[in-house]
Protein backbone atom coordinates (compact mmCIF):
# COMPACT_ATOMS: atom_id res chain seq x y z
CA UNK A 1 0.00 0.00 0.00
CA UNK A 2 1.46 3.33 -1.02
CA UNK A 3 1.26 6.33 1.26
CA UNK A 4 -0.54 9.18 -0.45
CA UNK A 5 1.14 12.56 -0.24
CA UNK A 6 -0.12 14.54 2.72
CA UNK A 7 -1.86 17.74 1.77
CA UNK A 8 -0.33 20.97 2.96
CA UNK A 9 -3.11 21.97 5.33
CA UNK A 10 -2.25 23.42 8.72
CA UNK A 11 -4.25 24.46 11.78
CA UNK A 12 -6.01 27.83 11.33
CA UNK A 13 -6.19 27.34 7.53
CA UNK A 14 -9.55 27.79 5.90
CA UNK A 15 -10.47 24.87 3.65
CA UNK A 16 -13.39 23.93 1.44
CA UNK A 17 -14.97 20.58 2.20
CA UNK A 18 -17.19 19.64 -0.80
CA UNK A 19 -20.30 18.59 1.10
CA UNK A 20 -20.20 21.37 3.73
CA UNK A 21 -18.45 24.42 2.28
CA UNK A 22 -15.88 26.59 4.03
CA UNK A 23 -14.51 25.40 7.36
CA UNK A 24 -11.47 26.13 9.51
CA UNK A 25 -8.92 23.53 10.55
CA UNK A 26 -8.79 23.75 14.33
CA UNK A 27 -6.11 21.12 14.90
CA UNK A 28 -4.54 17.90 13.70
CA UNK A 29 -5.01 15.07 16.17
CA UNK A 30 -4.21 11.39 16.38
CA UNK A 31 -6.92 8.92 17.35
CA UNK A 32 -7.05 5.18 17.59
CA UNK A 33 -9.98 3.80 15.62
CA UNK A 34 -10.55 0.03 15.39
CA UNK A 35 -6.99 -0.60 16.53
CA UNK A 36 -5.46 1.70 13.90
CA UNK A 37 -3.79 5.00 14.67
CA UNK A 38 -5.18 7.70 12.42
CA UNK A 39 -4.08 11.27 11.98
CA UNK A 40 -7.15 13.50 11.57
CA UNK A 41 -7.88 17.09 10.60
CA UNK A 42 -10.40 18.60 13.01
CA UNK A 43 -12.44 21.04 10.92
CA UNK A 44 -14.93 23.42 12.44
CA UNK A 45 -17.89 24.78 10.49
CA UNK A 46 -18.79 27.70 12.73
CA UNK A 47 -22.09 28.63 11.10
CA UNK A 48 -23.41 25.05 11.13
CA UNK A 49 -22.10 24.46 14.67
CA UNK A 50 -20.45 21.31 13.40
CA UNK A 51 -17.05 19.68 13.80
CA UNK A 52 -15.76 17.21 11.26
CA UNK A 53 -12.80 14.86 11.56
CA UNK A 54 -11.14 13.91 8.28
CA UNK A 55 -8.25 11.45 7.96
CA UNK A 56 -5.26 13.44 6.70
CA UNK A 57 -4.36 10.85 4.06
CA UNK A 58 -7.89 10.97 2.59
CA UNK A 59 -8.34 14.76 2.53
CA UNK A 60 -7.43 15.45 -1.11
CA UNK A 61 -9.00 12.20 -2.28
CA UNK A 62 -12.41 13.30 -1.01
CA UNK A 63 -12.02 16.74 -2.59
CA UNK A 64 -10.99 18.91 0.36
CA UNK A 65 -9.15 21.92 -1.00
CA UNK A 66 -7.69 25.26 -0.03
CA UNK A 67 -9.69 28.43 -0.62
CA UNK A 68 -9.89 29.60 -4.22
CA UNK A 69 -7.43 32.19 -5.44
CA UNK A 70 -8.78 35.77 -5.69
CA UNK A 71 -8.77 35.58 -9.52
CA UNK A 72 -10.99 32.45 -9.39
CA UNK A 73 -13.39 34.34 -7.11
CA UNK A 74 -13.48 37.20 -9.65
CA UNK A 75 -14.20 34.71 -12.47
CA UNK A 76 -16.98 33.18 -10.35
CA UNK A 77 -18.49 36.63 -9.79
CA UNK A 78 -18.23 37.29 -13.55
CA UNK A 79 -20.11 34.02 -14.11
CA UNK A 80 -22.99 35.52 -12.11
CA UNK A 81 -23.30 38.32 -14.68
CA UNK A 82 -24.01 35.83 -17.46
CA UNK A 83 -27.42 34.86 -18.76
CA UNK A 84 -29.11 32.00 -16.88
CA UNK A 85 -28.77 28.71 -18.74
CA UNK A 86 -31.78 26.65 -17.85
CA UNK A 87 -32.06 23.33 -19.62
CA UNK A 88 -35.46 22.10 -20.74
CA UNK A 89 -35.13 18.91 -18.70
CA UNK A 90 -37.53 17.76 -16.00
CA UNK A 91 -37.10 19.69 -12.73
CA UNK A 92 -36.10 16.56 -10.80
CA UNK A 93 -33.24 15.96 -13.25
CA UNK A 94 -32.07 19.60 -13.13
CA UNK A 95 -32.36 19.64 -9.32
CA UNK A 96 -30.12 16.59 -9.17
CA UNK A 97 -27.54 18.30 -11.40
CA UNK A 98 -27.65 21.47 -9.29
CA UNK A 99 -27.21 19.42 -6.12
CA UNK A 100 -24.15 17.69 -7.63
CA UNK A 101 -22.64 21.04 -8.63
CA UNK A 102 -23.17 22.46 -5.14
CA UNK A 103 -21.66 19.38 -3.46
CA UNK A 104 -18.69 19.29 -5.86
CA UNK A 105 -17.18 22.16 -3.88
CA UNK A 106 -16.08 23.80 -7.15
CA UNK A 107 -16.61 27.56 -6.86
CA UNK A 108 -17.33 28.02 -10.58
CA UNK A 109 -20.01 25.30 -10.54
CA UNK A 110 -21.61 26.84 -7.45
CA UNK A 111 -21.63 30.25 -9.14
CA UNK A 112 -23.39 28.68 -12.17
CA UNK A 113 -26.13 27.33 -9.88
CA UNK A 114 -26.59 30.76 -8.28
CA UNK A 115 -26.73 32.38 -11.73
CA UNK A 116 -29.23 29.85 -13.09
CA UNK A 117 -31.57 29.92 -10.08
CA UNK A 118 -31.44 33.66 -9.29
CA UNK A 119 -34.78 35.41 -9.69
CA UNK A 120 -35.17 39.17 -9.89
CA UNK A 121 -38.26 40.73 -8.32
CA UNK A 122 -40.19 40.88 -11.60
CA UNK A 123 -39.77 37.17 -12.39
CA UNK A 124 -42.04 34.34 -11.31
CA UNK A 125 -41.88 32.87 -7.81
CA UNK A 126 -39.45 30.06 -7.08
CA UNK A 127 -40.71 26.71 -5.89
CA UNK A 128 -39.66 25.62 -2.41
CA UNK A 129 -37.03 23.15 -3.70
CA UNK A 130 -35.70 25.72 -6.16
CA UNK A 131 -35.33 28.28 -3.38
CA UNK A 132 -33.61 25.71 -1.12
CA UNK A 133 -31.03 24.91 -3.79
CA UNK A 134 -30.51 28.59 -4.60
CA UNK A 135 -29.99 29.54 -0.95
CA UNK A 136 -27.63 26.62 -0.39
CA UNK A 137 -25.50 27.61 -3.40
CA UNK A 138 -25.62 31.30 -2.48
CA UNK A 139 -24.48 30.55 1.07
CA UNK A 140 -21.53 28.44 -0.13
CA UNK A 141 -20.53 31.13 -2.61
CA UNK A 142 -20.73 33.99 -0.10
CA UNK A 143 -18.82 32.06 2.58
CA UNK A 144 -15.94 31.44 0.21
CA UNK A 145 -15.98 35.01 -1.13
CA UNK A 146 -15.90 36.26 2.48
CA UNK A 147 -13.04 33.93 3.47
CA UNK A 148 -10.95 34.79 0.39
CA UNK A 149 -11.50 38.56 0.57
CA UNK A 150 -11.10 38.62 4.35
CA UNK A 151 -14.45 40.36 4.90
CA UNK A 152 -17.44 39.27 6.92
CA UNK A 153 -20.30 37.34 5.36
CA UNK A 154 -22.55 40.40 5.22
CA UNK A 155 -19.97 42.25 3.13
CA UNK A 156 -19.54 39.27 0.82
CA UNK A 157 -23.33 38.91 0.55
CA UNK A 158 -23.60 42.56 -0.52
CA UNK A 159 -20.85 42.08 -3.11
CA UNK A 160 -22.64 39.04 -4.60
CA UNK A 161 -26.03 40.82 -4.49
CA UNK A 162 -24.57 43.84 -6.28
CA UNK A 163 -23.28 41.61 -9.09
CA UNK A 164 -26.65 39.84 -9.38
CA UNK A 165 -28.56 43.15 -9.39
CA UNK A 166 -26.25 44.68 -12.00
CA UNK A 167 -27.12 41.74 -14.26
CA UNK A 168 -30.82 42.41 -13.89
CA UNK A 169 -30.45 46.10 -14.77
Amino acid sequence: MTKTKKPEFRPDDFVVYPAHGVGKIMSIEEQEIAGLKLELFVISFEKDKMTLRVPTHKATEIGMRSLSAPDVVERALDTLKGKARVKRAMWSRRAQEYEQKINSGDLMSIAEVVRDLHRSDDQREQSYSERQLYESALERLTREVAAVSGTDEAGAQKKVDDVLLSRAA
